[in-house]
């Protein structure tokens, strides 16, 4: 998957900034610059996710069904942390 477009990327960062886990203590500048790096390294990990997935998953798999797995284990991690 391609990185997101400006837009996107402006979308996350405006919605971010509704959300009531909007970031504290960062301004809207470095919140962007952080999306922009997560976006990111996203994209320089996606290899190294897609090796990690064990077979049948990573061969049977699209690039969006497996996107969609790493979102809920993070949103799993994060709400149980």
């Amino acid at each position: 998957m391609a990185v997101l477009s400006e837009g996107d990327r402006l979308a996350v960062w405006a919605e971010l900034q509704r959300t009531e886990d909007n970031p504290g203590g960062v301004i809207k500048s470095d919140l962007r610059s952080s999306i922009d790096a997560a976006d990111d390294w996203i994209d320089a990990n996606a290899a190294s996710f897609n090796s990690a997935l064990p077979q049948p998953a990573r061969g049977v798999l699209t690039a969006r069904q497996k996107a969609r797995l790493l979102a809920f284990v993070v949103e799993r991690r994060w709400r149980v942390s």
